[in-house]
């Protein structure tokens, strides 16, 4: 058998050959880079050098990574003049050594090969900034590029060319703070096997300093009565009885979900904070049929957005439903709003599935004293669908968030690992479990997710659940959440005798990207920390109906995908009028359907819909010029501002979207002009 080569390797993994088309667009390269460097172990050699790290023959190698990532993606614009002469140098190695078999990087045999790969995929890292996470620039000489990548995130999941079914190049939100080494900080790559989806909302709160940069959640650990005969075992489902037996069961309360309780509930948490951002319920906790009614109420009352649980009846005989985490977004993209008087609108709609079916033993059917409905000598597994791995990344605004259910979290597979890799900046988990204390479970998988890579975690499971958690000699506990995150630890967060709900207030701060590669860290991440926790006893009275009224939704203008590529072009509008008016034109054509770039990176051209949102965006920015040329940054952050009587519902979204990225790069560079940084990538 032949020894793999770097090129075998590299043909084996993406299918395509290494050739110099692939300097065309630097996610590409990155993507070859990280996996020979990855297959061959050869990153350990900026940790436990061949002789020294950055190599000696590049001095300043550090600042002329920095300058060949700038000027590389500014080339990738238009692709004129020539690259630049350090990425043409280890590019050039690269090719030379390709059919080099993998075991002599392995092995560090060639040194110069071995520092030519390292230093191709610093740079390639460099100039994948900004194409996912929202970031700062310090000039917009590649903001058509970085407006094109995020377009092809969000279509393809990947910022690369290469199939995404074969590999898939990710935004990294987050760098561990401690412990494991990271080879790079604003991408990674992973191979087969799970989707990975990209949503951007521009949803935050109005505002441009670090006081918008917050968002309260009112946390429901609904149902709060849960009944045995809750649990129903599938008649006909139990398999094997002679020998370990197993079952299938669903979780089925009578009981809907209570609105009117509901409503006095967000009565008093707005009498508390004045605004309700995100309500939040955990696994199961919502009936599929109930959503609409809801969203109805919610937007009643303000709230931006909605993380639900949902369980599901069973549609058609010898399937079962499915389990899935429910992410909805208030269309008007801005939290602690007063609702208007016209109808509802209908909500966008993220759904993040269950992936791993719960399964009841004998302890657990014990300890949450089900035997009167599960027999304990029976294996009772969840009767739930089971659908193909796919995990949604929510970008909004100043964090990007994950949804788990349950099972997932505890999972340390190939999902785990994709969490890791990209590191969002809050994982919320859905749990139909027992309390969320420091010894159990859902802590211990919480904390590594916190230590590495970085991000907070919020559990939340049932009251009811909670109640009948009672394992032999103990008494039940009320912990019904739990709050991690790497700076503060961990917090248990109990529902106090009285209270139906807890409201969770969370900030948002700057936080530091690390690479193992000797680059300077750079602080122009985010981190998300709990800052407050308030018992919530619903309100005396509330409007007197026992639920919404039955409305008609006004309907969705947009789907979740297409608010995600408008918003990206929105970025980059608000990154070229924060450092380059009078580029203004080159975004707004590119963004235009018929653009000959996307035919050229094998994309679609918009549909109408998306296509009109993207001309209303340029009508409204040119509507804002003057006589001079293009507004001042200012200038146009107020005309967005500014509501209009009479404007078309989309070109209200697409003006409240463009508003929403300035005001979130006004603030960041707020934050950056305090703290003494550039916010240079």
């Amino acid at each position: 058998m032949t020894a793999p080569t770097l090129a075998s390797t590299w043909q084996g993994a993406a299918g395509t050959p290494i050739a110099d088309e692939l300097l065309d667009w630097p996610p590409d390269v990155f993507a070859l880079t990280n996996v020979l460097l990855e297959r061959s172990e050869a990153f350990r050699f900026v940790l436990s050098p061949i002789e020294e790290w950055p190599p000696r023959r590049l001095p300043g190698w550090v600042d002329l990574v920095a300058e060949a990532a700038i000027a590389w993606s500014a080339w990738a614009e238009d692709r004129r003049g020539a690259l630049p002469d350090l990425v043409l140098e280890v590019w050039s190695e690269l090719r030379e050594g390709a059919e080099a078999p993998l075991e002599d990087v392995a092995d560090g045999r060639d040194q110069g090969l071995c520092e030519s790969l390292l230093t191709l995929h610093a740079i390639a890292d460099e100039a994948c900034a900004g194409l996912g996470v929202a970031l700062d620039t310090s000039d917009a000489a590649a903001s058509v590029y970085r407006a094109r990548g995020r377009e092809l995130l969000a279509r393809n999941g990947s910022m690369a060319r290469v199939d995404p079914h074969l590999l898939r190049v990710l935004p990294k939100v987050r760098t561990p703070p401690t412990g494991r080494p990271a080879f790079s900080r604003y991408a990674c790559v992973k191979g087969p096997g799970i989707k990975a989806i990209w949503n951007k909302v521009p949803t935050r709160h109005r505002g441009t300093d670090v006081q918008s940069e917050y968002a309260t959640l009112l946390l429901l650990p609904w149902p709060l009565r849960v009944r045995a005969s809750d649990f129903r075992p599938i008649g006909g489902t139990v398999h094997r009885p002679s020998k370990e037996p197993f079952g299938f069961f669903e979780f089925a309360p009578e009981e809907g979900l209570d609105f009117e309780l509901l409503e006095r509930v967000l009565i008093a948490a707005r009498q508390e904070a004045g605004t309700v951002d995100v309500v939040c319920l955990p696994e199961s906790a919502v009936d599929e049929r109930e959503l609409d009614a809801l969203e109805t109420l919610l937007h009643e009352h303000g709230v931006a957005s909605l993380h639900t649980g949902v369980r599901q009846q069973s549609r058609q005989a010898g399937r079962f439903p499915s389990n899935w985490i429910h992410v909805g977004f208030n269309p008007g993209f801005e939290k602690g709003t007063t609702p208007g008087t016209e109808g509802p609108p209908e909500w966008f709609h993220i759904r993040q599935d269950k992936h791993h079916r719960w399964s009841l033993d004998d302890s657990q059917i014990y300890q949450y004293h089900l035997g009167g409905a599960l027999h304990p000598g029976v294996r009772w597994w969840e009767a739930m669908d089971v659908p193909r791995r796919t995990i949604q990344f929510v970008e909004v605004a100043e964090l990007t968030l994950v949804a788990l259910v349950c099972e997932d979290l505890a999972q340390n597979g190939h999902v785990a690992e994709l969490i890791r890799s990209v590191g969002p900046t809050l994982v919320i988990t859905g749990l139909l479990d027992g309390p969320q204390l420091p010894s159990r479970w859902a802590a211990r998988y919480a904390s590594v997710l916190a230590d590495d890579p970085g991000s907070a975690v919020l559990t939340l499971t049932s009251y009811g659940m909670v109640q009948r958690s009672r394992p032999h000699r103990r008494d039940a506990s009320p912990v019904v959440a739990m709050w991690k995150d790497p700076t503060r630890g961990i917090r248990e967060i109990p529902l106090e005798p009285g209270a139906h709900a807890i409201l969770l207030t969370v900030c948002m701060e700057r936080a530091t990207r690390r690479s193992a590669d000797a680059r300077w860290p750079v602080d122009n991440g985010t981190a998300c920390f709990d800052v407050a926790v308030h018992q919530i006893s619903a309100a005396a009275e509330g409007t007197g109906a026992s639920r919404p009224p039955s409305r008609t939704p006004r309907p969705r203008v947009l789907e979740s995908d297409e608010v995600t590529v408008l918003t990206g072009w929105a970025e980059a509008v608000a990154e070229v009028f924060a450092h380059a008016p009078e580029r203004t034109a080159d975004v707004l054509a590119d963004a235009r359907s018929g653009a000959p770039w996307r035919t050229a990176m094998g994309l679609a051209q918009p549909a109408d819909r998306l296509s009109d949102a993207i001309e209303s965006l340029r009508r409204f920015v040119l509507a804002s010029a003057t006589a001079d040329g293009p507004p001042t940054y200012d200038a146009l952050l107020a005309a967005a501002g500014r509501d209009q009587p009479d404007e078309q519902p989309l070109d209200g979204m697409v003006r409240r979207a463009l508003l929403s990225m300035l005001e979130e790069r006004q603030t960041r560079r707020g934050a950056q002009r305090a703290s003494g940084h550039s916010g240079r990538i």
